[in-house]
């Protein structure tokens, strides 16, 4: 009898509960459940993603194919192709004064970002791995820089920099670049230098360089993948900056175009055409000024995304 009630009892908790594989709260049921969990979202992650490169990508189409066209075919539909591939419109672009200002970005940017990165990098070296009062207090003034709107100081730079003689000139516009620049460069080399090892720093000062010498010929090489990251976000920023070149670079009389940036004169291309506007020309325009920042970040994406991920895995 009693081996009897042992079998039934058994049974029926082998029966209520199953093996651990078999159950619907076993080991597999779980493992089922999290599966179907990662694939809703999987699904829903792609989705976003696929959207998000829709109103990426569809804009930057819309804006390539307007430059091949005619004011007729651009009025008549906006997603239809060109009867006629011609690159009339570029030409119109650069000698209506899109060459002008496209060179002008080109060299401040040059000094700008080569001022910041050159800053930045040995600010943000000496606050993460150097210990002395008031570390700490710089580093957050440099954060805190991140978080103020440039809104808020317009006016005060604008008497600031006349004052210092700097109205409408290269050397004011590069000065007010880095320095905008320059929290968010130092936030970044910040957490990126504190992962660099120390071993091979103390032996270039034990072989008898200089602090200087050993900074530059050993820790900038280890930090190629993070300046590489922060020096295109740089180069993105500083090429679409459009508020800060409107305040410090206003075209004088008798000036055509003073040093005006690119983005001003994509605004003064719209605006000198009136009513009787050249569509095609002003797409080229704009197409003439995404090509450059494509171009750097398809040739540089792997090391951004190299550069990003560089300092989770030391």
């Amino acid at each position: 009898m009693d081996t009897d009630l042992s079998a039934r009892t058994e049974g029926a908790i082998s029966g209520s509960a199953g093996p651990a594989g078999r159950g619907p709260h076993g080991a597999r049921g779980r493992e089922t459940q999290f599966a179907q969990q990662g694939r809703v979202l999987n699904v829903f992650g792609n989705g976003f993603l696929i959207l998000w490169a829709l109103l990426v990508i569809l804009p930057i189409l819309w804006v390539v194919l307007g430059s091949f066209k005619t004011d007729s075919e651009i009025g008549g539909s906006a997603w239809s192709w060109p009867s006629h591939w011609s690159f009339d419109a570029f030409g119109r672009a650069w000698t209506k004064g899109i060459g002008g200002y496209f060179g002008n970005t080109v060299i401040v940017l040059t000094f700008s970002v080569t001022l910041t990165m050159l800053f930045g990098s040995m600010a943000a070296y000496v606050l993460a791995r150097c210990e002395f009062r008031g570390n700490r207090f710089i580093y957050y003034l440099f954060v805190s820089g991140v978080m103020f709107p440039v809104y808020l100081a317009l006016v005060p730079l604008f008497f600031q920099v006349n004052n210092l003689h700097m109205l409408n000139t290269y050397q004011g516009l590069v000065l007010v670049y880095a320095a905008f620049s320059m929290p968010f460069t130092v936030f970044f080399l910040h957490a990126f230098f504190r992962t660099l090892p120390t071993a091979v720093f103390e032996a270039a000062l034990l072989d008898g360089a200089s602090y200087t010498r050993a900074f530059f010929q050993v820790m900038v090489p280890m930090a190629k993948p993070g300046l590489l990251s922060v020096g295109i976000f740089n180069v993105l920023g500083q090429w679409n900056q459009y508020l800060l070149p409107v305040v410090l670079m206003q075209r004088q009389r008798g000036q055509s175009q003073a040093h005006q940036m690119l983005s001003q004169g994509l605004v003064n291309l719209l605006v000198a055409q009136g009513y009787s506007g050249d569509y095609p020309a002003l797409f080229a325009g704009m197409t003439i000024a995404m090509i450059p920042v494509l171009v750097v970040y398809l040739s540089f994406q792997r090391q951004v995304q190299a550069g990003l991920t560089a300092g989770t895995f030391k």
